[in-house]
Formats: structure tokens, sequence, C-alpha cells
């Protein structure tokens, strides 16, 4: 899908959110943010969405990430959306700034447009798409998804962890990876480099290439 992808710069446009008028930049300031849309207020999976959001926040806050909701309706639909979603979800409250984009114009500059669906009236909506966007104001991962299927929490909170360690260390993190297992070091650094970089060391599998690529160590 053609538009703002990753290692873009997200654009610092002027949003009206449900805690006021903010700038996209200024907003995201220098924490790592989860910038996620949706297609409507009042709609089943949404409200499921947003209320594991705000189950959640704790992890994102210790993490120090900070989240920015998108609906194309208006401001006071989004407060009163809010008092069904917190209704709803147990034990948490949306606490996070939802954006209105009553006139579709935000969703096309994210890239946020879900390509199949319309609403009543054959306008476009937002698709459930999720940017995470690093400190530098640029796109480091991006899940889009149509609106028939809700996004996985536990998932966000995975590719963030590894994000962030990446971001961090010389690592990468391999297939099916969770927070506390062991990571791989970066083929550009070499052996030398790895025993002054993870100087709880590493381990290198033993492949029948004999090449040393694959080498596994932990980082917190």
């Amino acid at each position: 899908m053609p538009g703002l992808t990753l290692g873009d710069t997200v654009p610092n446009l002027a949003v009206d959110t449900t805690h006021g008028k903010r700038k996209l930049h200024d907003f995201i300031g220098d924490a790592w943010t989860i910038l996620f849309s949706h297609p409507g207020d009042f709609t089943p999976v949404c409200t499921t969405e947003l209320g594991k959001l705000a189950a959640y926040a704790p992890e994102f806050e210790r993490r120090g990430v900070k989240l920015l909701g998108l609906s194309c309706d208006d401001i006071e639909s989004h407060k009163a959306w809010i008092k069904d979603i917190d209704a709803f979800t147990s034990g948490a409250k949306v606490t996070y700034p939802i954006i209105a984009d009553p006139n579709r114009e935000i969703i096309k500059e994210l890239n946020m447009v879900e390509p199949d669906e319309k609403d009543a009236s054959g306008k476009e909506v937002p698709s459930r798409a999720l940017h995470i966007v690093g400190p530098d104001k640029k796109i480091k991962l991006s899940f889009l998804y149509p609106a028939s299927t809700g996004r996985n929490m536990d998932e966000v909170v995975r590719v963030l962890e590894s994000l962030q360690k990446a971001a961090k260390h010389k690592i990468a993190t391999p297939c099916n990876w969770k927070p506390g297992e062991p990571v791989v070091i970066s083929p550009s650094v070499s052996n030398e480099q790895a025993k002054e970089m993870f100087p709880q060391g590493f381990k290198t599998a033993d492949l029948p290439s004999k090449k040393d690529y694959l080498r596994f160590t932990h980082v917190d």
C-alpha cells in the first residue's frame, strides 16, 4: 500500500484529540509512540481493542511508550464512546488521547485507509493500522489489519520490546522470540567485538557450514 511506511518520518500534523489540540511531533517528543487507528466509534471489535490497550497501558508506560488513537468520528462521539469502553473493560480506563478525523484527511496522511470497507454514506474509513514510532519520529514497524480482524496486544508488546532492544544493542530477535529469551547478535559485529559488547558471553550454533553467524546471547 503506498504512503507512509517503514523508515518514513511521521508528518507533523495538527490534530484535534480528546485531550485537546496537538501537533504530532510535540506529542511524540523523545518517546516511543504507538499510533493506532480504528474503523469507527461504537463498533464491536474497536471497543474490545481500545479497552485492551487501556488494560495494557501499564506495560507500555513501563517501557516509556505513549499511546495515541485515531477514529474518523468527532470528539463528542469519541468522548461518549469512551464511556462504553470503560464500562466494558473491567479494571481499566481509557486515559490516552484519541484523534478525531471526521473529514478523513488524517488517515490518508498516515497511510491508515481501509481499502475495501466504506461507511454507510460510502466514505472511506480507517483500517486497523498501527504504527510504532521511534523517538526520532520515524516509523519502526507497521501492522495493517482488515476491519474484520482484531489485533493481538501481546504481539504489540512483543515487537515493541524487540524494537527497543535492537535500538539499544546490536542484536535482532529470532523467530517466535519472547521477552526474556535469547537474542541473536548482528552479523555486522565480529566475534572480537561481540566479546567486548556482550561480556555476559554468547553461544555460537554449530552448523554444517562452520560459519559462525548464528550467535545467541541475553540482553536487558
